[in-house]
């Protein structure tokens, strides 16, 4: 028998083609997620975030953000600023600092180079930055009656939700706020005018759901998505901060390495096959064999889909012949055994699944989570009605080369 497996199916990561051209008007930005199988964690089977972090996730609150399972990223390009004062106590708050979030999940569909698709969710779940003001009034502009400035930046308005993280000086501060999912409107309201305000050096956070990868072909998938930024947009600051952009475009890469491996024992490439308790039955007691048989193990290690497929030097019908020296030919079965977390299709535990040289049967297992060095079986066998044939020659030698394929491309 000769084994033919894919050891490792990868393809390499390559440079982001930018959607939308950097211009004034534009910012864009990659996130990368890859899965690698780990063989010590087998049964965690889902992407890692690669994309490098940059802001408060950084430099301010890992924990917490690792925790709520978030990330941040810097928006260099973007920075608001007032036109006109920001008049004090004024009652609509779009005349203020206010600000509203893409905090709902989106769908982002990814693309293999073959045409494969699958989907990738996000949301952003908080913002911050550095603000500075006219000095006076200076920060506490921003006080209210029985309460201080610091506490209406440490402490976020509903529906966003605070982090504690403040650090100011007289006229400027860097805060940092949270939305829930489906959240609204935050807004802070001055109570003394404030003639100047810009807010920069801006950190966003997002969260991400990703596809099970066990089902994914090997390979990089790519897609986009967009968020405008201004009045009534995805980004929504109100009437009174103007955006020096209009677009973040957000270029994903998901990037799929599979693992497909099978080992056989020293020797386990040549079969012989014999009846139940050797021949000595039938040769001292004239005891006709029920069938001659080998089970030959593996082992296999799966993290990607994979079909198995029947080749051979001697075909009979749908399956592989045995020859003897004056051209008698029999038939053998071929038939494979897989360690479970295999699926073999419509949840079915793979149990002497018959390989024929049609494939059928054999085009899709799927494992479930990473199956790794797990044993499994490949059944040969004559039957007894075939059999019979042999015996009518006895001292015949009936040979034959059977290749089994294991084959990641499906």
């Amino acid at each position: 028998m000769k084994r033919v497996n894919t050891v490792i199916t990868q393809i390499g990561t390559m440079g982001v083609a930018l959607l939308f051209s950097l211009s004034a008007q534009a910012a864009v930005q990659e996130i990368r997620a890859t899965f690698v199988p780990d063989p010590s964690n087998p049964m965690v089977n889902r992407f890692e975030n690669k994309t490098p972090q940059a802001g408060v996730c950084a430099s301010f609150m890992p924990a917490r953000c690792k925790a709520l399972g978030i990330f941040s990223l810097r928006l260099p390009e973007l920075s608001f600023v007032t036109e006109q004062a920001i008049e004090a106590n004024h009652e609509n708050p779009r005349q203020g600092f206010m600000l509203t979030l893409p905090s709902d999940w989106r769908d982002v569909e990814v693309r293999h180079s073959i045409g494969e698709t699958e989907v990738v969710q996000i949301r952003i779940a908080g913002i911050g930055g550095s603000w500075n003001l006219s000095r006076p009034p200076g920060v506490s502009a921003w006080a209210r009656p029985g309460a201080s400035w610091q506490s209406m930046w440490q402490s976020a308005p509903a529906p966003c939700m605070s982090t504690n993280f403040l650090a100011a000086g007289a006229s400027y501060a860097q805060f940092f706020w949270l939305m829930p999912e489906g959240g609204g409107a935050c807004a802070r309201t001055p109570s003394v005018t404030i003639p100047y305000f810009r807010w920069s050096g801006i950190d966003y956070v997002y969260e991400l759901r990703t596809p099970n990868p066990l089902s994914m072909r090997a390979g990089e998938y790519r897609g986009s998505l967009s968020y405008s930024i201004g009045r009534g947009m995805d980004f929504d600051m109100g009437d009174a901060l103007i955006p020096s952009i209009d677009t973040v475009a957000l270029n994903f890469v998901l990037s799929v390495e599979h693992a497909l491996k099978v080992d056989i024992p020293p020797g386990g490439n040549r079969i012989e096959l014999l009846p139940d308790g050797g021949w000595q039955a039938w040769l001292d007691r004239g005891r006709t064999p029920t069938r001659l048989y080998r089970d030959q193990t593996f082992r296999i290690a799966a993290s990607s889909r994979f079909k198995m497929q029947l080749e051979c030097s001697i075909v009979m019908g749908n399956t592989c012949g045995l020859r003897n020296g004056t051209g008698d030919e029999v038939p053998v079965q071929v038939a494979v055994t897989l360690p479970g977390g295999i699926d073999g299709q419509g949840d079915q535990a793979v149990r002497k699944r018959p390989l024929r040289l049609d494939g059928s049967g054999t085009e899709l297992f799927q494992p479930l989570f990473y199956v790794n060095d797990r044993p499994g079986t490949l059944h040969f066998e004559v039957l007894s009605d075939d059999m019979r044939e042999m015996l009518n020659r006895p001292g015949s030698t009936y040979s034959g080369v059977v290749t089994v394929v294991w084959d990641s491309e499906v």
